[in-house]
Formats: structure tokens, sequence, C-alpha cells
């Protein structure tokens, strides 16, 4: 077993815990965490950004999804820790597994500011037959992390209006009408982008996350003084004296959980408790309402406005011209160099810093050769760092953050000679990226309405892919983005924040995908935006326009197998491509490009 681990055993025995829970969360739920947060890595080692461990007094478990199988398997190796495959026949939840395991009057801990009170909450009712006590104020990992690394804190800066299309003035008035229609005397916000697009701010302390760690208690009055708790040192004496004009105030991060205790009697306050952190709310007391509500704030900023919707035309222009150009560059020379996968992560980097308003990626570039390409959301490294050969396939995802919005794209590149089985694959996943792009539906489907379009080639051949079929993806913000998406699984429970009506304005990606264990991966993905078409008596109807513009393999397309549609489709959209790209392409490129996007 791992030496941490048995120090957290040692820790557990001291306090009397029976079984202790380690979360991948930051104190906001975030999906990607700064290096101070990532207490589950550095117990277990796997480096996923999803992931529950439990530590018992004679063993460890981690429980992750599909897309972190290989992954896991791999990095868990030789650990003593027991993977658990979520989702798989016969394989435990963790609330099954302790259910099972646990034993009358036992304790469970864990950090209460890294889960969120509606799990907290879902835990006591699940284990209340058993009478468990639930102890959430325990940080047994900070207790042994002698070298943890401080939490990030970098400076904040303002989203121009030319930007986020609406002041942060406007947001907060739209915002309060929405509280004064609940009947709600103020509003916590904890989830990070939320407050960085509500008040027009940006930070990185997050890496690829242009947010700060911060909380925001905006009260539903005017006349009343509203609190941004963050790292003082993050914001400056201009960015201070702007959010004053609002009458919002800066405090100290850590505060928030001193402020919660002295809210003012009587009051209501609206707050997500899927999201807000069970310490956050269980320092509330009881003469304070709390209604729990799903954020209002995620809807509005997953509803992009004109300017966000204009400019996250731009950006996806400029990250089109950056990756065909790198895709260029590749076929070019991958046959007279010594390329690796580290070596085209470098040069998308090198070719992007090059575009004036480009920031940084959104997310770490995964560039996948052969057998690396089955493994979902692998990421390469000097130890696994590959050569890229003269045959096969490169699963190519990438995405940028520049100020006219956030990309996100994924193209599998044929480097050499593929297989029949491979072109036939690629070519099913085609036909579903191509078909969902084509939709068009009435208004008030939800994605799962429409995710079988994407699965079906795939599934008539007996095939899958266990990841969600498509995401909503921020403005300057998160990559991956709630709460439109395309999946067929749901929680019922979790409808309005995973599967919510797709809107105008709503961005998100299309990225079908096979996984051959052992052999290689194939993901094709743009990103698509939900807009307006005819409305008649039927009603509204609605549709998408593509936004990525990066041309697929050519050489990878068994056109034996695309029907007449199909062909259309791909024509189309590789007409637009070169069109809207090509007159920014040196003229080798352009050349290549005009016979990569050639009528089939």
């Amino acid at each position: 077993m791992r030496k941490q681990i048995l120090e957290i055993q040692k820790r557990m025995k001291e306090e009397n815990i029976d079984a202790y829970m380690v979360m991948t969360d930051d104190f906001h739920g975030s999906e990607y965490v700064g290096d101070y947060f990532k207490c589950r890595e550095y117990l277990s080692g796997f480096t996923g950004s999803a992931g529950r461990m439990i530590i018992t007094a004679d063993e460890a478990g981690l429980w992750t999804d599909g897309r972190y199988f290989i992954q896991a398997e791999a990095e868990l190796s030789g650990s003593g820790i027991k993977l658990y495959k979520m989702g798989e026949q016969g394989v435990p939840d963790i609330m099954q597994y302790l259910s099972s395991n646990m034993l009358e009057g036992q304790t469970l801990a864990f950090d209460g500011r890294t889960v969120s009170a509606a799990a907290t909450s879902n835990i006591e009712k699940r284990l209340s037959g058993k009478n468990i006590k639930i102890v959430y104020d325990v940080d047994l990992v900070g207790d042994i992390w002698d070298d943890r690394p401080e939490r990030n804190c970098t400076g904040i800066w303002q989203l121009g209006i030319k930007y986020a299309g609406k002041s942060r003035e406007e947001k907060i008035e739209e915002l309060r009408n929405i509280l004064k229609n609940n009947k709600s005397d103020g509003i916590i916000i904890t989830a990070l982008d939320e407050i960085a697009w509500l008040l027009n701010i940006r930070a990185n302390d997050i890496d690829y996350n242009p947010v700060a760690l911060s909380y925001l208690i905006l009260e539903t009055s005017e006349d009343e003084n509203s609190y941004l708790f963050v790292n003082k040192n993050a914001v400056s004496d201009e960015i201070e004296n702007e959010l004053n004009k609002c009458r919002i105030f800066v405090r100290e991060y850590d505060e928030i959980y001193d402020y919660v205790k002295v809210l003012e009697p009587g009051k209501c306050y609206m707050t997500d408790m899927s999201k807000a952190n069970t310490m956050v709310v269980r320092n509330i007391t009881s003469e304070v309402k709390i209604k729990n509500f799903i954020s209002p704030v995620m809807q509005m900023k997953a509803v992009k406005n004109k300017a966000e919707m204009d400019n996250e035309r731009i950006s996806h222009i400029k990250d089109g011209v950056a990756v065909t150009k790198l895709i260029y560059w590749l076929k070019k020379n991958v046959n007279n160099m010594n390329i690796t996968e580290m070596d085209v992560v470098n040069k998308l980097d090198d070719i992007r810093r090059d575009i004036d308003s480009y920031i940084e990626p959104s997310f770490a570039t995964i560039s996948a050769y052969g057998t690396n390409g089955a493994i979902v959301h692998y990421e390469p490294d000097e130890d696994s760092d590959k050569l890229i050969t003269k045959d096969g396939f490169l699963l190519l995802d990438a995405g940028g953050h520049y100020l006219e919005g956030t990309t996100d794209m994924t193209r599998t590149i044929s480097v050499g000679n593929i297989s029949s089985e491979m072109k036939n694959h690629y070519t099913a996943v085609l036909k579903g990226n191509l078909r969902l792009a084509d939709a068009k539906f009435m208004y008030g489907c939800r994605g799962a309405n429409l995710d079988y379009i994407a699965r079906e080639p795939l599934w008539k051949m007996g095939l899958d892919f266990k990841h969600g079929t498509g995401h909503g993806v921020g403005y300057l913000l998160n990559v991956h983005e709630s709460p439109n998406s395309f999946r067929w699984k749901i929680n019922p429970m979790q409808i309005n924040s995973q599967d919510a009506v797709l809107e105008e304005g709503m961005i998100t990606s299309d990225e079908p995908g096979v996984y051959i264990e052992g052999k290689y991966g194939i993901r094709l993905e743009n990103l698509l935006m939900c807009v307006k078409d005819e409305k008649n008596y039927y009603g509204q109807f609605m549709r998408f326009d593509v936004l990525t513009m990066v041309p697929f393999d050519r050489e990878s397309i068994d056109v034996s197998a695309l029907n007449q549609d199909d062909r259309y489709l791909l024509n189309a959209y590789h007409s637009k491509v070169y069109e809207t790209i090509s007159s920014y392409m040196e003229e080798d490129e352009r050349e290549w490009l005009k016979n990569e996007t050639k009528e089939i």
C-alpha cells in the first residue's frame, strides 16, 4: 500500500474514524483544480480529473468513470488501491459500498469544504439506517501533506464590454430581478465561473480555467452591501473601486465561513446546494432560510448574448487557422522528421502564440498516437511521449482561450497507412458528427433528445463510447459548462443542470468517438451554436451553426460508406472551411487545404 494511504489510516485510528472519503473537488466543485486541492492525486497517484476515494482501516478504493478506466489501471498498478469502474455491471457505487461495508454506529469523515451540501445530505440519508456518524470538518490529507502547495492567487483582470457584451451592472440587475421574483433577499454563489461571468472578471487560479478562487454573496436590494470573498492580493485598487460602485466590497477568501454565521435572521437566501460546499451551508444558522435553487447565473451565462456569439465565431476562425496549419505541418513532415506527441503540442502552442488575442489553452492538449488514442483523456508527458511513426492515427484534442471566446475541437489524423477497420470506424464517427450538426428540431428539445443521432452509426456496428456526446462551453471560461449537453444517460434528479432545453446562443460540443483498447482511438469534435430556424404553425424550429473551422482527414474516409446525404454534409462543411480560412494560409498550405476540402 502507498505510504500516503498508510499515514491516513494511522490518523484515522487516532481520530476514531472508520471510513474517510477523499474527493477530487476544490471548495467550489470545480472540474479542474489547483495543485493545493489535489488531495486524491496526492494519495493515489491517479492524475485523472474525476474520481473519489474511500479509505478504511484495511483497504483503499478509487472510483472513476469510463474516460479514465485505462489510465487509472495503469497509474494505480502496484499501489494496493482497488479500482472501481463506475457504471460497469456489478460494480457498486460509493454509497452502495459504504452501506455494505460500514457497521452500525461507525464514523465516516471527510473535508466538508470539498463536498457539496446536497451530497452530504444524500450521504446522511443513505446511511441513516445504520446510525452512521458523519464528521464533515476533518482534513486528514492536510495533516500529512507536509509540502502541500499554496493556494493559487493570480491577478484579477476585467473583461471589457466589447467582449462581454453586457456590463456587470446589467447582469446584476437581471439577476436581482430573478431574485425578487423568487422572493429571495440574496444569493450565495460559489461556482467560480458564475462569479467571473457575472462580474466580468477573469484570473488564472486554476490552470486552463480563467477564474479566481472566490465566493459572492449578492443582496437583492441595491441599497445593501454585497461581498466578494477573494484573496485581496489579487484585486487591484482599480477593480476594487469598480466593484464598490456596485456596492460589492472585497473580503478575504476564508472569511466566508464566519460571515455566513452572522447573516441577518429572518432573511432568505438562494443557493445551489449541489455546488455550495457543506461547510458554507452548515455554518448558516437555522434562523436564516436557504432556498435550494439551481443557480440562475448558470443559465444566464450559458445563453450567449449577441456580442458573445459574434465574438465566438471570430475565435473559431483564428483557432481553425492555427489547427489547420498544424495538421499541414504534421502531414508534411512526419515522414522526414522525428516528431513526438509533445512536439505536436509545442508546435500548436507556437502557432497560437502569434495570434493577437490568444491567451492560453482551454485545457491540456491531448496529442495521442496509436494505442494512446484509446485513452480518452490521455495527456503526453516526458515519460509517455511517443514517437509518431509513418502509420496509424494521431488523436488531437485541443482548445484555446481568446478574448473572443473559448474553443475546443478534436481531429483524428492519419499519419501513413491505416487499416480498412480504422477507415470504417473513422467514417462511422464522422457520419455521427455530421448528422448531429445537421439536426433541425422543435424548440423545447434537450440534448438527450438528439444524442442518438451521433451514436446511431456506431450502435448499428455494435460499438459505443463511454462519454457524453457533447458538453456546454463557456465564453472565455470553463471549457466544460452546464447545463446544456448531448448525452443519453441523464440522472432524473439533475436534468435541469445536465440537460437543459437548447436555447439560441448555447454552445455545445459534438464529439462522438470510438476507442479500441491496445490499438487506437478516434474522436471528431466540432462546437455547435444553437440558433433559431423557421417559425410556423407547428412552432419554433431550431438548428445548429458549426463554429469549428478545421478540415476532416480526407485519407481516413471510406467514401463508399457515405450515403448521398452524408456526402452533401461533408462537402458543404469542407466548402465552408475553405472559404472561411484559406485566405489566412500560406500558398503551400492553401493548396493542400484546397485538395483536402475538395468535393467528394
